[in-house]
């Protein structure tokens, strides 16, 4: 989202979109933008900070998040990722706080050691199509597969999304036949 007012509009959007097709349709916006975005749709906020509530200056914190409106926060998406333990003490967290947790898994590997965590979901996002205009359903469909087969092992109640490059309703429908909740 380039601004809040650009973000206020697909925000609108998103929710008329939802409305009308009777599909959830949840948002990742900036955390300046959360609060707002928030009172439109669902929404997810980028990350949290393993910080405490109190003096911790320019941190996100898991309870201003939900404080904030959203469901739920991703954590270690391609462009911040972070350590197995902490990724464990972020999934804890939001378990403790009725927080959801969405982890970004880059291969199936990853999202299998993670699937341990028992986490609400699993995304399964390699980061170099992150951006990109090839889906991953399209240039690594494996990569669903194995993450769902591998995961569902474990976790079966955790759900396996997918995303990095998944641009129109065709990349969409293919993840759902290669087993993407």
């Amino acid at each position: 989202f380039e601004s809040l007012d650009n973000a206020l509009e697909i925000g609108r959007i998103a929710k008329k979109v939802s409305e009308e097709t009777g599909i959830e349709i949840v948002l990742t916006p900036s955390h300046i933008s959360l609060k707002a975005i928030s009172k439109i749709i669902k929404t997810f906020s980028q990350s949290i900070d393993l910080v405490e509530l109190g003096a911790h200056t320019g941190s996100i914190v898991a309870e201003e998040v939900k404080k904030a409106g959203a469901l739920g926060t991703l954590i270690n998406h391609s462009e911040r990722r972070i350590g197995f333990e902490d990724i464990k003490k972020c999934v804890e967290r939001c378990r403790s706080i009725g927080l959801l947790s969405c982890v970004c898994a880059k291969s199936d590997e990853e999202a299998e050691a993670i699937a341990s965590l028992k986490p609400d979901m699993i995304l399964a996002e390699p980061p170099e199509l992150v951006g990109g205009n090839i889906s991953v359903s399209t240039a690594k469909p494996e990569i669903i597969t194995n993450s769902v087969r591998r995961v569902k092992k474990i976790s079966p109640g955790t759900k396996v999304l997918c995303g990095a490059g998944i641009k129109n309703r065709d990349d969409v429908k293919k993840a759902i036949e290669l087993g993407a909740d």
